[in-house]
């Protein structure tokens, strides 16, 4: 039976966390997609409602996914990451994959649009998490056992790279080395493929003159503001007006047609406009608890001796993390820039779905957990 019939023990502190980011996210995709939803649509919460939408299809998948036992995507790890690769490629096809901005990154499914990518850091967690499972020994201690998931990386970081999606390959591989070290793996070997990683980036920046324009164009993009810095420029003068407390909830200048993707990639910029240093802290702050709660279940998990459980609650916390830290660094001018959406918060279907999925398999963790322990006390 796919879905559990026993009692699911619901997280409320990362529930109450979720839902306090997504909220929050959701009020300020209203206040950052009114001017360019009216201009486009002609109507002012087009994107708003189709967000609400997203949303709501979000909790109930989560509510399911809660339900359904780890064992379950255990057996079906490898079979995710087959389909993943598959709509990879599909996604590189001419009349398959969409083409948005230069870049071919979505399969259109009618109602929406299928960002790949946000799927392939799903399927990369929990396939990497049973991995660890079943080879948990040979990672830590031999060079081999350590390899053969970082080969699998590098097909997924080159295929992202054909459409192309250079955020996408920072936050899969970063997560996927993340979950490698905290398995345990000798220092000398993760330091070595740490510094060849860091290498191949380069060389993946420097061969391209788009990808090293917009690598470079961070450090002065008051150099070229009307160009290539345009956006970044646009960005800090948010922040600027912003100030401590900002200008106000639906008061912001840059979102009228001055930042682009202001309710997407720049979202953060916007609610630093709008609510000021003390709304970008709160951000802050909220994520921070995000990712403390999720290593606080895989922990649990691990004290349980439950490694695919905890392994995937330490990928779902570095994945989420470190994409709201590069979204952040990006917006702020610290990070060169990406097309990275904020988790939880921006506005995109795919990402909003795959997020919600992530927690709900978080809630399922911390269920299991607190089972066992209360299966374990009560004997």
């Amino acid at each position: 039976m796919l879905l559990s019939l026993t009692r699911t023990y619901y997280d409320r502190a990362l529930l109450y966390i979720v839902f306090s980011i997504s909220l929050l996210g959701l009020v300020m995709v209203a206040s950052a997609s009114i001017a360019i939803s009216e201009r486009l649509v002609g109507h002012p919460f087009y994107y708003l409602i189709r967000q609400l939408c997203f949303f709501g299809m979000g909790v109930v998948l989560a509510y399911y996914i809660s339900r359904i036992p780890l064992a379950y995507w255990f057996e079906i790890a490898p079979t995710l990451l087959l389909i993943g690769l598959v709509l990879l490629v599909l996604v590189l096809i001419p009349g398959i994959g969409r083409e948005v901005n230069g870049s071919r990154r979505w399969i259109s499914l009618g109602f929406f649009g299928l960002q790949v990518s946000e799927f392939m850091k799903l399927c990369m967690v929990i396939y990497l998490a049973s991995y660890l499972e079943r080879y948990y020994d040979s990672v830590r201690t031999t060079l081999l056992g350590f390899m053969k998931p970082l080969l699998l990386v590098g097909l997924v970081s080159i295929l992202l790279l054909l459409q192309p999606d250079f955020g996408a390959v920072v936050v899969i591989a970063m997560t996927s080395l993340g979950m490698l070290f905290l398995a345990g793996v000798r220092l000398w070997h993760f330091s070595a493929i740490f510094i060849m990683a860091l290498g191949a980036f380069v060389v993946l920046a420097v061969s391209s003159p788009y990808r090293l324009e917009r690598l470079t164009t961070f450090l002065n993009p008051w150099a070229d503001q009307f160009d290539s810095g345009y956006q970044l420029t646009q960005a800090l003068i948010a922040f600027g007006r912003g100030e401590w407390l900002g200008v106000g909830l639906g008061n912001s200048v840059q979102k009228l047609f001055y930042l682009p993707e202001a309710h997407t990639d720049f979202l953060f910029a916007v609610i630093g406009e709008e609510l000021g240093m003390a709304g970008l802290f709160a951000v802050m702050f909220l994520f921070l608890l995000l990712i403390i709660r999720g290593l606080m279940i895989g922990h649990k998990a691990i004290l349980k001796k439950q490694l695919f459980a905890a392994f995937i609650a330490y990928g779902i916390s570095l994945w989420l993390g470190l994409q709201a830290v590069v979204s952040m660094g990006v917006n702020t001018g610290l990070l060169p820039t990406k097309g990275l959406t904020l988790p939880l918060m921006s506005y995109g279907g795919s990402s909003l779905l795959i997020s919600l999925v992530a927690v709900g398999l978080l809630l399922r963790i911390n269920s299991e957990s607190e089972e066992g322990a209360r299966v374990k006390d009560s004997s």
